[in-house]
């Protein structure tokens, strides 16, 4: 019976023989989202075989019982004629480690959890987030008055909660569950401490002006404080001293407009302070001469991969107590929108769509200056740059991802989007595994 997988994915990984380490892989898949582990295959998938493959049904069994404590499903399958070993881990709802090591899978690849990315990992598998935490050296006298006067007003106007203008800041702050037996949690000084850096040292934002790339560094700014400080003065920093205003005229009437549209910028903030990773490094902007970029701590959740970002999807907020209060401000809405308002903003701006990136443990999100293209210039770049990869590829088969990116100044994700579309059209075809392979055009006869 063949083998209904023909490539490896993120909840697919082929092995060519079986060895204890491998372990780590299963410890990956049950801290993810589940996966397959297929052992004789190659890594081009060619089907290898296992000689021993009935001793392997009985030790692999004990040895995942044994050392991580799950039970998995292990079968014996065949595919052209030659035996595999099949172990399908479900998703675990606990955490699982190996050896006192985490592991997890993320994407086609097997990460071992430390630092942050493991206290998140934990929080969220003991039914806990970063924000719901209470802080325990932290009283009312710590919570700005200002802050909450605007959120009121703001949350007044989105109709969204009825009347608080009778409620004292700690009734408020039960209210919004953002108190326990009036102890603060984290969420209520991210959003409304008098100086939440004394807490959390990275809640600021820092803002650069660069020229074409970020060796040309000309001047920058930091904004520190509460979310709702910063979204006001982030926004007044970028339009007073980093953006141009180009002016254009109704009849008499001069009109100033910034060069991005402001709703996408908003947007764009309002994610990197809502859904950041609170306990990594702060929150960054860039604006070069022909694009800003914003960056901020925190992968995608795992239900999310980064090209599902500019289509339809469900909202999986990190910080979810803060989320809540800044959609009950009318800041943002709770359907996982955010990004489509960004993407129409562009477009009725005449700017390309934004270019979205995982970088350095954290989300990249890019607006350009570039004019939106039509679809008769985007096939001829499209084109051209599908044959710039093929002639790279003709000097250098062993041309890696990053390097085609930086050649063709695209992102890595367009060049993946490009090299899939080459393959399903014959053209190249890949040659071994990630590490020591190589591309292979093929013959167009």
């Amino acid at each position: 019976m063949a083998h209904r997988n023909n490539q490896e994915t993120q909840r697919i990984e082929w092995k060519q023989s079986w060895h204890d380490k491998h372990l780590e892989w299963i410890c990956g898949f049950a801290n993810a989202n589940g996966g397959t582990l297929i052992i004789g295959k190659a890594d081009n998938g060619d089907p290898m075989g296992v000689e021993n493959h009935q001793k392997l049904l009985e030790d692999i069994p004990n040895k995942i019982r044994q050392q991580l404590g799950l039970v998995c499903s292990v079968n014996l399958i065949q595919e052209e004629g030659k035996y595999l070993i099949e172990i399908v881990t479900p998703t675990y709802s606990v955490p699982v480690s190996y050896r006192g090591h985490y592991y997890s899978r993320s994407g086609s690849t097997k990460t071992e959890l430390t630092g942050q990315a493991l206290n998140e990992f934990l929080l969220k598998r003991t039914g806990q987030t970063w924000d719901d935490i209470i802080e325990p050296d932290a009283t009312l006298d710590d919570i700005d008055p200002n802050a909450v006067e605007h959120f009121k007003k703001d949350a007044k106007l989105a109709g969204r909660l009825p009347t608080l203008d009778n409620l004292s800041v700690e009734a408020l702050l039960e209210k919004l569950r953002l108190s326990r037996n009036s102890q603060l949690k984290r969420a209520a000084l991210v959003l409304f401490g008098k100086d939440p850096g004394r807490f959390y040292r990275n809640l600021f934002v820092k803002i650069g002006r660069f020229g074409s790339d970020v060796v040309d560094m000309r001047y920058q700014e930091e904004s520190e404080g509460n979310l709702i400080f910063l979204l006001k003065d982030v926004m007044e920093l970028l339009e007073r001293k980093f953006l141009v205003k180009p002016v254009s005229f109704k009849g008499i009437q001069r009109i100033e407009t910034l060069e991005y549209p402001t709703d996408a910028l908003r947007e764009l903030l309002l994610n990197a302070l809502v859904h950041r990773n609170y306990t990594g490094a702060m929150t960054q902007i860039r604006v070069h001469d022909d694009r800003l970029s914003i960056w901020n701590s925190g992968t995608l959740p795992d239900e999310l991969a980064i090209e599902d970002l500019t289509r339809v999807h469900a909202s999986f907020p990190r910080n979810p107590l803060i989320a809540e209060v800044c959609y009950k401000a009318g800041y943002i809405d709770n359907w996982g929108r955010g990004i489509d308002k960004v993407v129409q903003a562009c477009k009725a701006h005449h700017l390309s769509q934004p270019v979205f990136e995982q970088l350095t443990g954290g989300l990249f999100a890019t607006l350009s200056k570039q004019p939106e293209t039509t679809g008769k210039t985007t096939g001829k770049t499209t084109g051209k740059n599908r044959e710039t990869i093929l002639d790279l590829i003709a000097k250098t088969p062993t041309i890696t991802i990053p390097e085609l990116a930086e050649s063709l100044s695209l992102t890595e994700d367009g060049i993946r989007y490009h090299l899939k579309k080459l393959q399903k059209a014959g053209r190249i075809v890949r040659q071994g595994g990630k590490k020591g392979g190589h591309w292979q055009i093929e013959s167009n006869d």
